[in-house]
């Protein structure tokens, strides 16, 4: 199952065709994305059985899947090469950090830059489905509504401001989490797959998500240990190498460009700065 945010309401995606949910269930689910996810174990139910998509969309109506997430976390290298690159060692227990809701976007957003250091980093989301305490790794998949791709975007200038430096605020400016373009269940996306970064066609990221060094089912018990996760928390699950700052000379983000982040089997995001 595509989950997608289709100007504003919960709609099923098939290729290029939409079902309007609140419409086909008739106003059982939906039509907020986010009463789908206060549901989510009955609405998967339904969905499996929902008639096909049949509607043309319009791509550009697409919204972020998941737009108002109570908790928003994320991880810090997470992937070997990308600690290598940031001078530090592969750590042993994951490094967590947030992201506020607010700087979430669209799979297809312009965003203003707030600085001269704004820097990259795509990355594998994941999505709580019925949330839980204390989930056992065994158990996390169970717990997930589902798969998308996003972007970490951070001011290294407000993230690394203050003695000693915090990471939330220069990564949570508006725009600077786009994520999409649908939320795809674990059935049809098996948590493996190309993870690709382009700035301007160059591609200047490109790993696989099955090198992460803590998967999603570790993460989500970790976290879950401590923090009760509630349906429709998003967890930015870490990026691999190749982000600007850590490039001899460093690079950012500057306006007019476009930045491509892709993840097979799960779609690209295209945001444009200005």
């Amino acid at each position: 199952m595509r989950l997608a945010n289709l100007g504003g309401r919960a709609a099923l995606i098939t290729g290029t065709r939409a079902l309007d949910v609140s419409a086909a269930s008739d106003g059982r689910f939906g039509p907020d994305p986010m009463s789908v996810l206060r549901q989510w174990t009955t609405f998967a139910e339904w969905a499996r059985t929902a008639p096909p998509a049949t509607e043309p969309y319009d791509p550009g109506l697409l919204g972020p899947p998941v737009p108002e997430p109570r908790q928003v976390f994320a991880v810090a290298l997470n992937y070997p090469p990308h600690a290598a690159e940031a001078g530090y060692s592969p750590p042993d227990e994951p490094l967590v950090f947030t992201k506020f809701p607010t700087c979430l976007t669209g799979p297809r957003a312009t965003v203003e830059l707030p600085g001269d250091r704004v820097d990259w980093e795509v990355e594998l989301v994941a999505v709580l489905g019925t949330g839980g305490h204390r989930i056992p790794a065994g158990d996390a998949t169970a717990h997930l509504a589902g798969f998308m791709v996003g972007q970490d975007l951070s001011e290294r200038g407000v993230q690394s401001r203050g003695t000693p430096p915090q990471f939330s605020l220069g990564k949570s400016f508006p725009g600077f989490g786009p994520t999409g373009p649908h939320l795809v269940t674990p059935d049809e996306w098996r948590e493996s797959g190309g993870i690709t970064c382009l700035l301007n066609e160059e591609v200047v990221q490109q790993a696989s998500t099955d090198e992460m060094i803590f998967d999603v089912a570790e993460l989500v018990a970790r976290i879950s240990a401590i923090c009760p996760l509630l349906p429709g928390d998003l967890l930015f699950t870490g990026t691999p190498a190749g982000v600007g700052n850590r490039m001899i000379p460093p690079r950012y983000l500057t306006p007019g460009d476009e930045l491509v982040s892709r993840i097979d089997g799960l779609g690209e995001l295209r945001t444009r700065f200005r």
